[in-house]
């Protein structure tokens, strides 16, 4: 049973996991591991999302 949508409303927090499918890793090396961090970086300065780890 496929679960209802998210509420997304200002001020509200996501708890928010990245998982690769079957439990795969999502990143080859720590070069790939910086990559993604930065370009999610930039996307967070685009957009005004904070990002809390």
């Amino acid at each position: 049973m496929p679960r209802g949508p998210r509420l997304d409303s200002p001020g509200t927090l996501h708890h928010v996991i990245i998982r690769g499918i079957e439990k795969r890793e999502i990143v080859a090396d720590d070069k790939d591991r910086g990559i993604f961090v930065s370009r999610m970086g930039s996307v967070a300065l685009k957009t005004g999302t904070n990002i809390y780890a």
